[in-house]
């Protein structure tokens, strides 16, 4: 029988990935339809495949950790890649870099874009409060932002079902015709699989964050349970909404739209009240993508400083100027805009994680029998 805290913990590291996953881009329906729900029919399809690889490959690297006692990305790549450490660390480090500038700049212009065009705040005003939001609770660590995860994942949950199960219901007609006519004439079915396995990818950029979260596990044993609760809730979050976004395909602006769910809901059930619902949910998801990044970067510096460092301790000076210092690039960054972000850096990031992440993990499962030689 599963115990009371070792569930909390295991869903509590699951939701960690969902929050990691759950950015602006995808709570405003940009990531769906740029690598789903473009490719019409077979986007069911590929949206549980790069669920599947997500949670297969996070399983292996959690259970990796936790049964070698490796919290911090550097140590885990320095003893997963074993001889050829000198190569694939450092190129990991080029990975996880590239994660670290790209996800929490975006996460942050997104957030701060949103809280200026749904409530009227002003610029700057949005900047300080999502950036000492941020760095207050990447500041605290691991068990904040697992507690953190945990609650804002619930909040996310709710307000996707009361946004898209209306909507779904109430434009089943377009979301019938518009599958149907995909299912006619469907796309390169090669195309929408690749573009799944390249999303997959740039996600894994930053796997070696969960990493820290293995800690509180009982045994190695319960990667395993929190990634099957993860890909469950991941996999029904994310088919739930490549289902509702299929009532606009057939929109003009669909292809255009930087938030194409404000399309779905300003056609469907009560947009006044749904409107703010879904603005809160993208800046909650772009928060919660920048806090996780940010407190898994503070992390690493602050063990690299201090070969004893704890991080489910009390923040010590370190912490503190760490955070506060990776706040302050996220901000710089996001000053480019999310469009020259998320089109230039995710797509570099997916091609670059495939041969430093997927294909290594894969040589390792192999070489090692899944780690048990």
């Amino acid at each position: 029988m599963i115990s009371k805290d070792k569930m909390s913990v295991t869903i509590g590291v699951a939701f960690v990935w969902f929050t990691t996953q759950f950015g602006g881009g995808f709570a405003s329906g940009n990531q769906l339809r740029q690598y789903f729900v473009q490719f019409g029919v077979w986007a069911f399809a590929t949206c549980v495949l790069a669920q599947f690889i997500g949670a297969f490959y996070q399983w292996y690297g959690l259970r990796y950790a936790k049964k070698h006692d490796l919290y911090d990305y550097r140590s885990f790549n320095n003893h997963f890649y074993g001889k050829y450490a000198p190569v694939f660390s450092n190129l990991y480090e080029l990975v996880y870099l590239v994660t670290i500038c790209v996800a929490p700049a975006a996460a942050f212009a997104t957030g701060v874009s949103t809280m200026e065009s749904a409530f009227g705040i002003n610029h700057w005003i949005g900047t300080i409060f999502v950036g000492i939001f941020i760095f207050i609770v990447a500041v605290y660590g691991t068990n904040v932002v697992r507690k953190v995860a945990a609650t804002l994942s619930v909040l996310i949950v709710g307000g996707l079902l009361i946004v898209y199960i209306p909507n779904i219901i109430v434009q089943w007609g377009d979301i019938s015709a518009n599958i149907a006519a995909s299912a006619a004439n469907p796309a390169p079915v090669g195309n929408a699989f690749w573009t799944s396995i390249v999303y997959a990818a740039f996600q894994l950029g930053s796997i070696g964050l969960l990493f820290q979260h293995a800690k509180p596990f009982a045994s190695p044993d319960d990667a395993k349970t929190s990634m099957v609760y993860g890909f469950f809730v991941n996999t029904a979050i994310c088919l739930m909404a490549v289902l509702g976004m299929m009532a606009i395909t057939n929109d003009p602006n669909f292809a255009t739209e930087s938030i194409p769910l404000l399309i779905l809901v300003n056609r469907g059930v009560a947009p006044s009240v749904l409107r703010p619902i879904i603005s809160i949910l993208i800046v909650l998801g772009s928060v919660s993508t920048a806090v996780n990044m940010i407190a898994g970067m503070s992390n690493r510096v602050c063990s690299s400083m201090d070969k004893n460092f704890d991080p489910t301790a009390k923040p010590g000076k370190n912490v503190i100027i760490v955070t506060f210092i990776c706040t302050l690039v996220a901000f710089l960054i996001a000053q480019l805009g999310l469009n020259k972000i998320v089109s230039v850096g995710y797509a570099y990031l997916g091609y670059l994680s495939i041969p430093v992440i997927m294909i290594p993990y894969v040589v390792h499962m192999i070489a090692t029998k899944f780690d048990t030689k």
